[in-house]
């Protein structure tokens, strides 16, 4: 049995249209360890930048994005540590986040680049497009370290059946 997307084209009942997959990446999200996350990344920060101070070349902009990096990739990376934790909807996220780790990698991938455009904006002073290449290429950064982390965790799945 196949439905119609909006545009004419048929999926089948096995196969998941974005608007799927940003739900399950979410529901998986959801269960992200927040607190460690902020804690992780803003600790990060405040090191790259105590340390750009005492080299006398502080760097605000690449300090403010190594801790939004490393506060997606503790989020991303700690969603889906415990696939079998939480409730039902949570743990079906969590299987299907272990189980298409690219996929599930484009939300905090594009969350990080969201959050560093700003930043990127304000301290680096390289204009509007300027700080949307960087941002992006941050966000590159973050969507394969957490593929690749995700990738490495994919052996948690239990076999059903």
């Amino acid at each position: 049995m196949c439905r119609n997307r909006p545009g004419g084209q048929s999926v089948g009942m096995n196969e998941l249209t974005r608007r799927d997959e940003m739900s399950l990446a979410g529901a998986a999200l959801r269960g992200a360890p927040w607190k460690a996350a902020a804690i992780s990344g803003g600790a990060i920060a405040a090191i790259s930048t105590v340390l750009g101070f005492l080299t006398g070349d502080p760097d605000l902009s690449w300090a403010f994005c190594v801790g939004i990096s490393v506060f997606s990739l503790v989020a991303a990376v700690g969603a889906v540590s415990k696939p079998t934790v939480g409730d039902r909807v949570t743990r079906q996220a969590r299987v299907w986040s272990l189980r298409h780790p690219w996929r599930f990698s484009l939300y905090p991938g594009a969350g990080a680049a969201v959050l560093m455009y700003p930043v990127q904006l304000v301290f680096d002073q390289e204009g509007v497009f300027g700080a949307a290449w960087d941002a992006l290429w941050g966000g590159a950064v973050v969507y394969v370290l957490s593929g690749l982390m995700t990738l490495a965790l994919k052996g948690r799945i239990r076999p059903t059946g």
